[in-house]
């Protein structure tokens, strides 16, 4: 199966560690949206905790593919140029943004 972006997501990495994430995530919690302030936004209604370092210790904002896999925001973009999701990047030469994809 070719490997492809799903949704926006952020790995929240010092938060409690769920029983289901993805397969390549050892510790923390990795929240999915439609774009990334969805998922802080997701954030914030469940914990009540704003999506800065100071309150939920460090993250990374990135995606999640088809096979269950968080990527940052680098690798994502290799996967959705590889798989002809995007022809190009409109945002940064080396980084994927959700407007990118939408």
């Amino acid at each position: 199966m070719e490997e492809k972006i799903i949704c926006s997501a952020i790995w929240y990495k010092e938060l409690n560690t769920p029983v289901y994430r993805p397969v390549n995530i050892e510790s923390g919690v990795v929240v999915c949206g439609h774009r990334h302030p969805h998922c802080i936004h997701t954030l914030v209604a469940l914990t009540g905790k704003r999506s800065v370092e100071k309150e939920v210790g460090k993250y990374t904002q990135g995606f999640l593919t088809n096979t269950n896999r968080f990527v940052d925001r680098e690798e994502g973009a290799k996967i959705a140029l590889e798989s002809g999701q995007i022809e190009k990047l409109n945002y940064s030469k080396t980084r994927l943004y959700s407007e990118d994809l939408y």
